[in-house]
């Protein structure tokens, strides 16, 4: 039976494009750090895509406001909304932090953790591309968390290499990077533990 009242689908599309705005996001980020060139150019094309991806998280609020049915709990929405802008958020911070500190080059931990995290986003847009079916995205999911726990080793070992580091700037310089890398890593996890969620609750 057709419902009297239909849900707002549009929230797919927008989720659509939020994951679409990470993943070019994370990919520039990656590249960024392995050419290391351009720092300015590169650092203000993310910029753009932080804030294009900050326009989406503020549509799907003010629908959210004006929804009568959402195609699942409103705090679902918000969260997983927000999860997806902290990570581009994150993403940013990482960039600018390649240029404000004047870091010389990015180490092997910082390239592999930036490649971490564009995986993860890559992963992630494959399970928003599968969202309004709620079907098919397990294995991306145990991907993600994977991936998380891949660079939480990777970072471990990381910061524990800065302590044999003779310039305690040097040092401080990375220690932000990699502190910024790990809190865009976690976001990821945390966007596919809101699905997780919302697939639970849909069963």
């Amino acid at each position: 039976m057709p419902r009297l009242i239909p849900r707002d689908e549009k929230f797919f599309e927008l989720f659509r494009q939020s994951a679409a705005y990470l993943l070019t996001a994370a990919r520039n980020l990656e590249a960024m750090i392995i050419s290391y060139d351009r720092l300015d150019e590169r650092v203000s094309e993310i910029r753009s895509i932080e804030h294009e991806a900050d326009m989406v998280d503020v549509e799907i609020r003010l629908r959210l406001e004006r929804a009568f049915m959402t195609p699942f709990d409103r705090e679902d929405i918000h969260e997983l909304s927000s999860r997806l802008d902290d990570i581009v958020d994150e993403i940013q911070e990482i960039a600018e932090a390649f240029l404000i500190y004047h870091v010389e080059r990015p180490t092997p931990a910082a390239v592999r953790l930036a490649g971490i995290l564009s995986a993860q986003a890559a992963q992630l847009s494959e399970v928003i591309e599968r969202l309004e079916a709620l079907n098919g995205f397990a294995r991306h999911l145990k991907q993600i968390h994977e991936l998380e726990n891949e660079a939480d080793g990777l970072s471990r070992s990381a910061i524990a290499a800065l302590f044999e580091q003779p310039d305690a700037m040097v040092a401080l310089k990375y220690r932000e990077v990699y502190a910024h890398l790990e809190e865009a890593i976690d976001a990821a996890e945390d966007a596919g533990e809101v699905i997780e969620r919302i697939v639970a609750k849909a069963q």
